[in-house]
């Protein structure tokens, strides 16, 4: 799955750890899902999408 999660974490100037925060997630777990290792779970695709003010569709797309 392609994501924007980098894109629009540095674009509000968080770092990974800050986003971490934020979503109650390590951050391992933030890199692993903007270097598409790993799919977030539907509340958690929500809960980045809420985030963002995005709906889940405009960050998150299925892969080629």
């Amino acid at each position: 799955m392609n994501n924007r999660v980098r894109e629009l974490r540095t674009e509000h100037g968080w770092s990974q750890a800050d986003l971490a925060e934020r979503l109650d997630v390590s951050r391992q777990t933030v890199n692993a899902i903007e270097t598409g290792k790993y799919d977030p779970s539907l509340p958690l695709a929500f809960k980045i999408a809420r985030l963002f003010g995005l709906s889940i569709e405009s960050i998150f797309e299925p892969a080629p």
